[in-house]
């Protein structure tokens, strides 16, 4: 089984070259952005440094987030795992949130920082083999397609590529976590934390 529990935090820095931007400061070009998604989470708050990269984000972002033919569900289990083996504390806090309001209880998303059974296990041995090894066996591949779909299983490899980019982001720079997702988390924790 991977340690990605004991994966290292990256230092705080004194102070980050790119805090969440304000409305104050966000830039004109994507001023369109900043009252939809871009403007609601800190992550994108963040990725509005650099505004081309957000205009050219979102319609990917639609695709990974909204129409993805994994649907919301198994979307949360790769979201999960990919920030989990990332150490990114924002994504897990953050999709901890959003799968316990798609009603997946506790116990299951406490699984997924484990090796569930199941079609969860199936999708956290998918995220695993990409992060660790770059690719999917045929044989995973042809697995998951029985079980998922293959288009679906070409949206699990394309989420994993993007929240990692996201999770990349997030901890070069230590964006904060949201605050009505830091409060959910210390007013219902999710047993132990694997950060």
């Amino acid at each position: 089984m991977p340690r990605f529990w004991v994966l290292s935090k990256v230092e705080a820095l004194p102070q980050s070259p790119c805090p969440p931007l304000d409305d104050a400061d966000w830039p004109e070009q994507i001023s369109d952005l900043r009252d939809g998604f871009a403007g609601a989470l800190n992550v994108y708050r963040t990725m509005a440094h650099n505004p081309a990269l957000l205009r050219a984000w979102a319609p990917l972002r639609q695709h990974v987030v909204k129409d993805s033919q994994l649907g919301p569900v198994r979307s949360e289990v790769v979201i999960l795992r990919t920030g989990l083996r990332l150490g990114s504390e924002y994504e897990w806090a953050h999709h901890v949130s959003r799968a316990r309001a798609l009603g997946l209880k506790d116990d299951r998303i406490a699984a997924i920082a484990g090796m569930p059974d199941g079609e969860d296990g199936l999708i956290v041995r998918a995220v695993d083999a990409l992060i660790d090894d770059k690719h999917l066996s045929l044989e995973q591949e042809a697995e998951l397609a029985a079980v998922i779909g293959r288009e679906a299983v070409i949206d699990l490899i394309a989420t994993v590529g993007f929240y990692s980019v996201l999770g990349y982001l997030l901890r070069t720079y230590q964006t904060p976590i949201d605050a009505h997702v830091a409060a959910e988390m210390e007013a219902s924790p999710l047993g132990a934390q694997p950060f």
